[in-house]
């Protein structure tokens, strides 16, 4: 195979440690090996990157399995070129696998050209992708604890779910807050409690909240309820900090909120996820081939398979 970069690094990198094999030498010639093995720490990182400076490399390469190697990204990025292989396309041949072999094995293909990087965001986006990702979690975690709700006041008898169409509204929460209280709702204080546009009529309110709910449903309930009002509360100050970081792409955002069904939520999952840098990207095509939404294609005999 035709060499195409003069000295380059493959890194095999575990919990612990990351062993470096630097390829080295005239493209022409059979290169110049030089294995080292760093510890993880900060502190060997930043032993691993000054002996690559030493040995002049230029391009680092590194597989994107787990997470481990974020922190060399970290560390190495803005020194050296790097690129994030994934493992599916550098897997090396069966048989007498090494750690030194792996490094050298991802060395040898890089030095060829045959490794095509990963997109990797610059920081700010990465840091976006983050928090954008926890607020999705959340959402799902509050989710699952407002269905516990409506589990527990079924359980109770309580049919609020028939008459409101959303108990955790305005008037929804004033009815639930009052009865996580044991206070007894007589028919004036609920009218105060009930929203002016609520449609379903104070008769009807008061008929589904007349359950069977003991101490135990008040207890469960409140357990849920306080857990529901923790992750609102996170979920605000992520969207603050989103906010925050969004503030340099206020122009994309806009953009992107002009499409029909794409909100400044969404917007802010689009940036987070492919960044506004569109270049990384070959084509339009490659773009919805990263982010999933392109169909495959299998053949096989004459056969395509789904």
């Amino acid at each position: 195979m035709e060499a195409m970069i003069e000295r380059c690094a493959g890194l095999d990198v575990h919990q612990e440690t990351v062993v470096a094999c630097v390829l080295f030498g005239p493209l022409d010639k059979k290169p110049k090996t030089s294995i080292e093995t760093f510890s993880t720490t900060t502190t060997g990182l930043l032993a691993l990157s000054d002996w690559l400076a030493t040995l002049q490399v230029s391009d680092v390469v590194r597989e994107s399995t787990g997470v481990y190697w974020k922190p060399i990204w970290n560390i190495l990025e803005g020194s050296f070129h790097l690129v994030l292989a994934n493992a599916r396309h550098v897997k090396n041949v069966p048989g007498r696998k090494t750690d030194v072999k792996d490094a050298e094995w991802l060395a040898k293909l890089l030095r060829c050209g045959l490794i095509e990087s990963n997109f990797v965001p610059p920081e700010d986006i990465r840091d976006l992708r983050d928090l954008t990702r926890y607020r999705k979690k959340l959402i799902h975690h509050r989710t699952a604890e407002q269905n516990r709700i409506h589990k527990i006041l079924q359980d109770a008898n309580i049919k609020l779910t028939s008459v409101l169409s959303d108990i955790f509204g305005v008037s929804g929460r004033r009815i639930l807050e009052a009865i996580l209280n044991g206070e007894k709702i007589e028919t004036d204080g609920l009218r105060k409690m009930v929203d002016w546009r609520t449609k379903a009529s104070i008769t009807d309110i008061a008929s589904a909240i007349n359950g069977r709910i003991r101490r135990h449903h008040r207890d469960m309930l409140r357990f849920h309820w306080e857990h529901m009002g923790y992750l609102e509360q996170t979920i605000e100050e992520l969207e603050k900090q989103i906010d925050q970081l969004l503030s340099p792409y206020r122009k994309e955002v806009e953009l992107l909120d002009s499409i029909p069904g794409v909100n400044k939520a969404a917007a802010a999952t689009f940036i987070a996820e492919m960044g506004v840098d569109m270049s990384v990207f070959k084509s339009a095509k490659h773009l919805a081939s990263w982010a999933g939404v392109s169909p495959g294609n299998y053949e096989s005999a004459g056969k395509k398979n789904e």
